[in-house]
């Protein structure tokens, strides 16, 4: 492991240490405005699972997020869903909670920041965990 240079990445809030050797998609940075995924940054909404990153999403924002948007993070079948809302955690529209909790899938909902935290912790545990993420 190589130390890092924060006075290169001035913009970074949080830099993930921990990198296993294995092929799982993990997010190693975030910062406002972007994450980072396999030493690729990202500048738009996403979806992340252990297996497969979706860089084109077609939800462009929380707030323009549909109920059709999710199919995608259903089709993963994971056991976990995490959506990154954003700067502040916030609450899904009813449309949105009503499609969650049909699926039957368990979901937390929370700000991006603790989603990607999340998503790694879960990841590591080896469960299967699925994230979308709106910066």
């Amino acid at each position: 492991m190589h130390p890092v240079n924060y006075a290169k990445l001035p913009d970074v809030k949080m830099q993930f240490s921990e990198e296993g050797k294995d092929s799982h998609q993990r997010i190693q940075a975030y910062g406002d405005g972007w994450i980072q995924v396999q030493d690729k940054r990202l500048y738009r909404p996403c979806i992340i699972s252990g297996q497969t990153l979706w860089e084109n999403w077609a939800a462009d924002s929380w707030d323009k997020l549909e109920p059709q948007h999710l199919e995608t993070l259903f089709a993963v079948k994971a056991e976990v869903i995490l959506i990154g809302t954003g700067r502040e955690a916030q609450l899904p529209p009813p449309d949105i909670y009503q499609a969650l909790v049909r699926n039957g899938i368990g979901f937390e909902v929370m700000a991006t920041d603790a989603a990607c935290r999340t998503y790694n912790v879960l990841l590591a545990e080896n469960r299967p965990v699925v994230a979308a993420i709106f910066l």
